[in-house]
């Protein structure tokens, strides 16, 4: 239930972190324009929320459905949605953060190994 619980946090963030760089969005050159590096990592923070919400929204649907249990994999999938925006928004404005994107993506990543290995 926990990654279903995630899910809807992560819903509900998406619409938030969309909502207020909307705000600005009109002005061409905003954060430095359309394709500045603070703009686009501002974007993919906005769309991680939604993504790893699915993600986590599959893992905890599935679980249940199929009674498959990974406490593991469900950690690593909550870390992920909790690092994923996190190091967009400290790469965007300081970008050496970027380093440390292998968190996020190595969590998920490795979340979703375990799942099948469950499954399977």
């Amino acid at each position: 239930m926990i990654n279903i619980f995630a899910a809807w946090i992560g819903f509900a963030l998406g619409c938030i972190s969309g909502a207020i760089p909307g705000l600005f969005f009109h002005n061409q050159d905003w954060l430095g324009g359309y394709t500045s590096w603070p703009r686009r990592l501002i974007r993919l923070a906005h769309i991680a929320f939604f993504g790893i919400g699915f993600l986590n929204l599959g893992l905890g649907l599935t679980s249940q459905l199929l009674g498959v249990e990974s406490s593991a994999a469900s950690i690593l999938m909550i870390i992920g949605a909790l690092t994923m925006p996190t190091v967009c928004y400290a790469s965007a404005f300081r970008p050496v953060f970027r380093h440390l994107f292998f968190i996020p993506a190595g969590s998920v990543f490795v979340s979703v190994v375990l799942f099948i290995e469950r499954m399977v």
